[in-house]
């Protein structure tokens, strides 16, 4: 580690945390057109694609978990809509960007000179292999104690701007499309503690049921039967 050329002690600051093997996050932001380059001088250096790849478990492992536990209400599919969206490439480039990480990255002239510092993908990656880095180093509770943060923000915004839509409204307005259609939402389970409850609602057309939907109040729990039945009319999204 000792002629790694940036002062990782100053990302060590920003992700709270010090690495007892500094050789884990060198190798976790050593990128391939580095490694191609020292390679081609006779070093035997390795790239962070492993790193990636075990990292990308490690964070849709924290990230399910924290889906799981903080939104029982919740069903499989949107469940994993939500993860799929917390962890795209833009996101894990975002979190790149907030610690720096792009500074850090061992990068080739070639594509240091084409911009590659800045690159979604490349910030996306070394962030995995970071998360990784982390979980070899100290475990998994460490990588938590760093990541849920991020996570919980991102999560956060992704919901409220799902719930931002207006589902019942698209579907009233396509319903009402066709004279005498009678469109109704019905309660049809509840359960859980007073506190946290969640409400079963289906979405009826004509005494038809056309969607169902679950969420901790009838409004959402409606929002979603609303949502859900948009895609019989080709609107869901």
């Amino acid at each position: 580690m000792s002629d790694y050329p940036y002062p990782i002690s100053q990302l060590e600051e920003k992700i709270g945390y010090s690495f007892n093997d500094k050789s884990l996050i060198e190798k976790a932001l050593s990128h391939s057109s580095y490694v191609n380059e020292m390679r081609s001088k006779g070093l035997n250096v390795n790239d962070n694609e492993r790193m990636e790849y075990l990292g990308d478990s490690v964070l849709s492992l924290v990230t399910s978990e924290y889906l799981y536990f903080n939104h029982p209400e919740m069903p499989e599919g949107e469940l994993s809509k939500i993860r799929a969206a917390a962890v795209c490439e833009k996101s894990l480039a975002d979190f790149a960007n907030m610690i720096d990480l792009g500074s850090y990255i061992l990068l080739g002239h070639g594509e240091e000179m084409n911009g590659g510092r800045n690159r979604p993908s490349i910030l996306a990656d070394a962030f995995e292999a970071l998360l990784c880095a982390i979980h070899l180093d100290c475990g998994i509770p460490q990588v938590k104690k760093f990541l849920l943060p991020l996570i919980r923000i991102r999560i956060k915004k992704i919901i409220e701007e799902g719930s931002s839509k207006d589902y019942k409204t698209l579907l009233q307005q396509i319903v009402q499309q066709e004279q005498g259609e009678i469109l109704q939402y019905v309660t049809v389970g509840e359960s859980g503690p007073s506190h946290l409850r969640v409400f079963d609602v289906e979405a009826r057309l004509n005494s038809n049921v056309i969607g169902r939907g679950t969420g901790n109040s009838k409004r959402q729990a409606e929002q979603m039967a609303a949502k859900e039945a948009l895609t019989l009319f080709g609107e869901g999204k």
